[in-house]
């Protein structure tokens, strides 16, 4: 029987599934660099036309999803991924790998401006929902690095494929079973902000952009490259595809609960504070990761992945609090545009650097510098007592 109960655990189930099928490839590619004798440089940028469609898709989905349904959408995303996954296991080239995880990043990119949406347009408390949410988007990350690992050394790189994408089609199956369709969002807004002035918003949305930006490249270069990292630099503490998988899978799933832990400041904290805050923390921490093995370097991960994820549901936070609901598809759908779309440069990024002969310390030193340029922008940040006083001069401007 439907019931609207059931949307929230659905949207959080998205989330995973989101991340770890973008993820599965990245712990693939180390197992298949031996299988096909092609180095990880060579490999790992099949991955980039996934990634630019990750983001470059979100804009159509945000679109669609304001103008046609956010709930057809979402179905549409688990099938979408759970066939493009299925498909991508059979390939028997390089080029198919890199279409089949193009067609993975179409359908994966339905799910931000359009779940997120649908996530902050109903609780009271937006930064617990968000907060819960993104842990099950980083346990995603975890997934992806654990059951592929556990799959290929089980039954082969393809399974790493396969499994994932029949648990996708089959959460398709279930959602639109359970959960009820909510619906159109009603227009009755007359302006994107809710209760800010144009300058104002002008001003908030550039820096979430930049933010955006800095941090979606900083997110993904780290994701991406944490299992090649581990197999290089933890090969003292285990020798197999699961343990590496296991290790990435233990400091992802650590690291989640940052999230939650955000999620509860953004309802009590200025969002201005919190922002400064986490990326003034990135900068020592991405920094050390550059220079470390062994069980340092396992410790200075797990602390920099909180970091990094911490940052994520500001972000959001941000659009479910100044921007009105019948436009947030479209304005997450931008910013994740911004986001996933830039964050693609972390692919050739990471394989570019990892091949100059300096490894992932010179990749580490480059996200330092990108969290020092998140750090400048987050400062420009307006006030809570700033934004207050703006609200009430265009409330009083509206009343008059």
């Amino acid at each position: 029987m439907k019931d609207v109960k059931y949307l929230v655990p659905f949207l959080n189930l998205g989330h995973l599934l989101d991340h770890l099928s973008m993820l599965v490839f990245p712990t693939v590619v180390v197992a298949l660099a031996r299988s096909w004798e092609q180095s990880y440089s060579e490999l790992l940028p099949l991955a980039l036309g996934g990634f630019i469609a990750f983001g470059a898709f979100a804009l159509p989905a945000g679109w669609l999803a304001d103008h046609w349904s956010r709930y057809k959408m979402m179905a549409v995303f688990f099938f979408g991924i759970g066939g493009s996954l299925f498909v991508t296991g059979f390939a028997q080239a390089p080029w198919q790998i890199a279409a089949g995880l193009t067609l993975t990043g179409m359908f994966a990119a339905i799910y931000h401006p359009v779940g997120i949406a649908m996530l902050v347009s109903a609780p009271a408390k937006m930064g617990k929902a968000l907060g819960w949410n993104g842990l099950y988007g980083n346990l995603g990350l975890a997934s992806a690095a654990l059951v592929a690992g556990a799959l290929m050394d089980l039954a082969g790189w393809r399974a790493a494929f396969f499994v994932p994408g029949l648990a996708a089609g089959a959460a398709g199956v279930a959602f639109l079973l359970l959960v009820p369709d909510p619906g159109r969002v009603p227009k009755t807004s007359k302006s994107i902000g809710l209760h800010v002035d144009r300058g104002t918003m002008t001003r908030i949305f550039t820096i979430l952009l930049i933010a955006t930006a800095c941090g979606g490249i900083i997110f993904n270069s780290t994701t991406v490259s944490m299992p090649k990292v581990f197999d290089e630099r933890l090969r003292a503490l285990t020798q197999t595809n699961f343990g590496i998988g296991a290790l990435v899978a233990l400091v992802y799933t650590i690291a989640a609960f940052a999230q939650v832990l955000m999620g509860t400041l953004i309802d009590r904290t200025e969002l201005k504070r919190l922002m400064v805050g986490v990326a003034l923390v990135q900068i020592p921490l991405l920094y050390l990761a550059a220079n470390l093995d062994g069980w340092p370097m396992l410790a200075a991960a797990l602390l920099m992945m909180l970091a990094v994820f911490g940052q994520i549901p500001l972000n959001d936070a941000i659009v479910g609090r100044y921007i009105a609901d019948e436009f947030r598809a479209r304005v997450l759908a931008v910013r994740y545009v911004i986001s996933l779309g830039v964050a693609a440069v972390g692919v050739p990024l990471v394989a570019g650097l990892h091949a100059t002969g300096g490894g992932f310390s010179y990749v580490f030193y480059v996200l330092a510098a990108l969290a020092a340029g998140m750090l400048a922008t987050s400062l420009f940040f307006p006030s809570r007592r700033e934004l207050d006083a703006r609200r009430v001069a265009v409330m009083e401007s509206a009343s008059a």
